[in-house]
């Protein structure tokens, strides 16, 4: 068999394996780690220790059942459900994992991370007129780590919260009991996560101050993530965000 032959099989496989757990949640697990130390690492501040809203909001659920215990219990939770769902996908998908997968996983992250600040931001543009500065929600005086740190758990704890959990709950929601089709149950439940997703970014302590222009991009950008989450799944969504995140608030600040 020639090697064109062979490329759409490989091309298929790639498409398919790297949506699901085995590959996505691997993929995803660098990122939990690093957030993890950097967190370790941050300096206590008058309000505490910076973390990302989501897994702060995600925390204080588990903090409402086990006290504090909470934030033990969550961490745990979290893994040993990844760990149950990777174990579970390779038993049924048995066989060596292609390392390659993961190199390309990267590749393909990283040019989507430069794609949304583009395409979302050109987008914005044409429907709101742009401000003098767009402000980002970051601790004053912000160092290196805690920008490095906030950028990747927006990429981990941000798309577990909006795209895994409400946005996969919606459109199974939606296909289940509202009997739509799996398009249209997608696109109703993209629509309600995005705008979840951006009016988040305005509640609580280090929340943006609420503009229109601001809105509307994170709203667009919402839509491009929970589009991203149910055509390629958890991890590159992840990375796609986390990626996105260090050029806005470490490369360029």
């Amino acid at each position: 068999m020639t090697t064109t032959s062979r490329a759409p099989v490989l091309s298929s496989t790639y498409w398919r394996s790297t949506r699901e757990p085995r590959y996505a949640l691997l993929f995803a697990f660098p990122l939990f780690i690093l957030y993890q130390v950097l967190i370790a690492l941050q300096p206590a501040g008058p309000r505490g220790i910076w973390r990302n809203g989501a897994d702060v909001l995600l925390q204080q659920l588990f903090i409402s059942i086990a006290g504090s215990r909470g934030p033990l219990l969550f961490l745990i939770a979290l893994n040993v459900a990844g760990g149950w769902l990777i174990a579970r996908d390779i038993q049924r998908h048995p066989g060596k994992l292609k390392r390659r997968f993961f190199w390309l996983m990267l590749a393909e992250a990283s040019v989507l991370a430069l794609l949304v600040g583009v395409a979302v931001g050109s987008l914005t543009n044409q429907l709101v007129r742009p401000p003098t500065g767009l402000m980002i929600g970051l601790p004053e005086g912000a160092g290196l780590s805690t920008r490095l740190m906030l950028a990747i758990g927006a990429g981990l704890y941000e798309e577990l919260l909006f795209r895994v959990l409400l946005v996969g709950a919606l459109a199974l929601l939606a296909r289940k009991v509202f009997v739509l089709r799996p398009v249209v149950a997608g696109s109703v439940a993209a629509i309600i996560g995005a705008l979840a997703f951006a009016a988040f970014h305005y509640i609580g302590a280090g929340a943006d101050r609420l503009e229109l222009y601001s809105f509307v991009f994170r709203t667009l950008g919402g839509l491009f993530f929970s589009a991203l989450f149910l055509l390629r799944g958890f991890g590159i969504a992840a990375w796609t965000h986390a990626l996105y995140d260090i050029l806005v608030m470490v490369v360029k600040t």
